[in-house]
């Protein structure tokens, strides 16, 4: 039986507790840096008729500022559009003319919901709805309108075949 010398078992150890630190940082990245409920928040409706590729936890911004997360995403049933639950953090009083927008990060980057403050002096209270809303824009299929000629409106002429030149033959 070989005798375990005291660098090799340090040397384990090290390498095991260097193994659980960054087992702790890769799940601390992957909450969104946030343990437990993050502190008081309050929960807003908004109203989308396409949420394209957003998801729940989903970041909410104002001016590229995370304010908020996204709490659920349902289809409401009677009117067929997408409900979206914004838990928005209570230092933030939102105008009641607040617009909301579903924006991606760069061209292949996560969706996140964009708030636009307006300026009522009335302010959004908690389980209102947001009433102004742009829904998300689908990438891909704005690509093939613009390849293939989906997106234009105006009619082009219709090609004609160009027509050979008269030769007179006769004597």
């Amino acid at each position: 039986m070989a005798i375990r010398s005291p660098r090799l078992e340090f040397a384990v150890g090290a390498f095991l507790l260097l193994a659980l630190a960054s087992l702790l940082v890769l799940a601390f990245v992957s909450t969104n840096r946030k343990f437990g409920d993050g502190g008081a928040h309050y929960s807003l409706r908004a109203r989308f008729t396409s949420v394209g590729q957003l998801r729940p936890q989903a970041p909410v911004r104002i001016g590229g500022v995370t304010i908020g997360r996204v709490a659920s995403i349902r289809l409401d049933p009677t009117r067929f559009d997408a409900v979206v639950t914004l838990d928005i953090d209570s230092a933030y009083a939102l105008p009641a003319d607040t617009s909301a927008g579903i924006y991606t990060s760069g061209l292949l980057g996560e969706s996140y919901v964009g708030l636009q403050p307006g300026g009522d002096p009335d302010t959004l209270k908690p389980g209102q709805e947001i009433a102004f809303t742009q829904p998300a824009v689908d990438l891909i299929q704005l690509a093939g309108k613009y390849m293939f000629g989906g997106g234009s409106t105006a009619n082009p002429a219709p090609a004609t075949a160009p027509t050979p030149a008269k030769t007179d033959n006769t004597p």
